[in-house]
C-alpha cells in the first residue's frame, strides 16, 4: 500500500513557567538560545529528510507546539517553515498550527507567523475562572485569554482553537460550563477540552500524593463529558474525536493524523517521530513501525545535533506488526468514526476483529464496542471504557 501522508511535529520546549499538570517535555530558562535552537531545528530537519523513508513525500502538515511556541521569534518559526518546503516540500495546502500561551501574546508576532505561513492558531485558555487560573498557575486572566483571541482574529488566522480543562477540584459543572459559554461566545472554530489528569513525575502529582486534592470521581468526570458534549453539539461543534470538537470543515488534520495511525516526524528536544515499515523484508520491514524520541534537555539536544550532523535520537525502537497494529486499533478508536477496517486489513493484512478476536469479542458482546463492515468504533457507553478497551489490546 502506498505510504501515509506525512505530518510534521516541531517542538519549542521553553516556557516562562512551568505549570504544575503538565508532563510535556518544557523547560525556564532565564535566557532562551534561540538562534541556536533554531539552527538546529534546521539541521535535524536537513538529516531526517535525507532518510530514504521519506524521499518524495509533501509534508500534509506541520505542528509547533510546546512548551511555549508563542515565545519564538517569528525569524525561528519561519526558517523552519521555509527549510520544510525546501526539503520536502509543503502540500499546496498544507495545515500549518502554533501553539500560543495568552500570557506570552505579542499582536506584533501573531502577525508576523501569519506572515510566515501559519495558519492555524491553538491557544491554551485552560480556563476563565480567576480561581481556577490561580491554581492551575497559569500566567494570564481570562481577559487576557480573550485579547489573545482578539489580537489573533486581527492577526489574520481564520482557524483558531481554544484548549479547555475540566474536572478540576471541587470545580462544579455550572463553574465549567460558564468557562465553555465564554469560549462558545468567542466562535473559535475548534475547541479541546481536556479532563485534568495527575500525571506521574509531576509537580502536581507531587503534590497530590503528599495532600490529595478533591477531585472528581468517576461518575462525577463522566458528567463533566456529557454535559460539554451535549452543550458543543447545540452550538454546532461536531466531537470528532473523544476530546476534540470543530465546526465542519475545521478538524486538526494534525491531530487526526496521529490517529489515524499515519507517519510522523519529530524534530526539537525531546520530540518523538514514527513510520511504518512497509516493503521487502529483507530490508527490514514487517510491518511494523520504527519510532524514536529525541533526548530531552535543550541544551544536550542542540550538542547532539551539532556534533553528530543532525542526529539527536536520545531513544528508538522497532515494534512488531501486532503491536502496531494494536497502537493502531487504540488510537482509532478515539474518533468518532472509528477505525477504517479496509485500511486497517490493507496495512495489516488482517482483518481487526480476527486479529484480536480475543481482545475484542467481550467488549463487542457488551455494547462498548460497535462493529459494521466499514469501521470498529466506541459505542457513547464505551467512551468511559476507551482506556480499558486500549489496555486490553497489548
Amino acid at each position: 500500500m502506498p505510504p501515509s501522508p506525512l505530518q510534521l511535529y516541531v517542538h519549542i520546549p521553553f516556557c516562562v513557567h512551568k505549570c504544575p499538570y503538565c508532563d510535556f517535555n518544557s523547560h525556564v530558562r532565564p535566557e532562551i538560545p534561540w538562534q541556536d535552537y533554531g539552527r538546529a531545528l534546521v539541521a535535524e530537519l536537513a538529516h531526517r529528510a535525507a532518510d530514504p523513508a521519506f524521499r518524495g513525500r509533501r509534508l500534509a502538515s506541520v505542528f509547533f507546539g510546546g512548551g511555549t511556541p508563542s515565545l519564538a521569534p517569528p525569524e525561528l518559526i519561519a526558517s523552519v517553515i521555509e527549510a520544510a518546503d525546501r526539503l520536502f516540500p509543503l502540500a499546496s495546502d498544507a495545515e500549518i498550527t502554533l501553539e500560543a500561551n495568552p500570557g506570552t501574546v505579542d499582536a506584533g508576532h501573531f502577525a508576523a507567523y501569519r506572515a510566515a505561513g501559519v495558519n492555524r492558531l491553538s491557544i491554551g485558555v485552560q480556563s476563565f475562572d480567576v480561581a481556577e487560573l490561580h491554581w492551575l498557575e497559569r500566567i494570564h486572566d481570562g481577559d487576557g485569554a480573550v485579547r489573545a483571541y482578539d489580537a489573533a482574529r486581527r492577526a489574520g488566522f481564520a482557524n483558531i482553537n481554544l484548549d479547555l480543562i475540566y474536572a478540576l477540584p471541587g470545580q462544579e459543572i455550572a463553574t465549567w460550563m460558564g468557562s465553555l459559554e465564554r469560549a462558545i461566545d468567542l466562535a473559535p472554530e475548534h475547541l479541546s477540552c481536556y479532563q485534568l489528569t495527575v500525571e506521574p513525575h509531576t509537580m502536581l502529582a507531587s503534590r497530590h500524593a503528599r495532600h490529595p486534592y478533591p477531585l472528581p470521581d468517576d461518575e462525577a468526570s463522566l458528567q463533566f463529558l456529557w454535559a460539554t458534549r451535549e452543550r458543543l453539539a447545540a452550538a454546532g461543534y461536531a466531537a470528532y474525536e473523544i476530546s476534540n470538537f470543530a465546526r465542519p470543515g475545521y478538524h486538526c488534520r494534525h491531530n487526526d493524523g496521529y490517529w489515524l495511525y499515519r507517519d510522523y516526524i519529530g524534530i526539537g528536544a525531546g520530540a518523538a517521530g514514527k513510520w511504518d515499515l512497509l516493503g521487502d523484508i529483507e530490508d527490514g520491514a514487517d510491518g511494523g513501525v520504527y519510532r524514536y524520541t529525541n533526548t530531552r534537555t535543550p541544551e544536550t539536544y542542540m550538542r547532539q545535533v551539532f556534533g553528530k550532523q543532525g542526529q539527536a535520537t536520545g531513544s528508538d525502537e522497532r515494534l512488531a506488526r501486532r503491536t502496531a497494529a494494536a497502537e493502531a486499533v487504540w488510537m482509532g478508536l478515539r474518533r468518532r468514526d472509528g477505525l477504517a477496517r479496509p485500511w486497517f486489513a490493507d496495512r495489516f493484512g488482517e482483518d481487526v476483529l480476527a486479529l484480536f478476536a480475543t481482545e475484542l469479542s467481550p467488549w463487542l458482546q457488551s455494547g462498548m464496542v460497535e462493529a459494521d463492515e466499514a469501521a470498529l468504533r466506541l459505542s457513547r457507553d464505551g467512551l468511559a471504557q476507551a482506556d480499558s478497551i486500549a489496555a486490553g489490546l497489548f
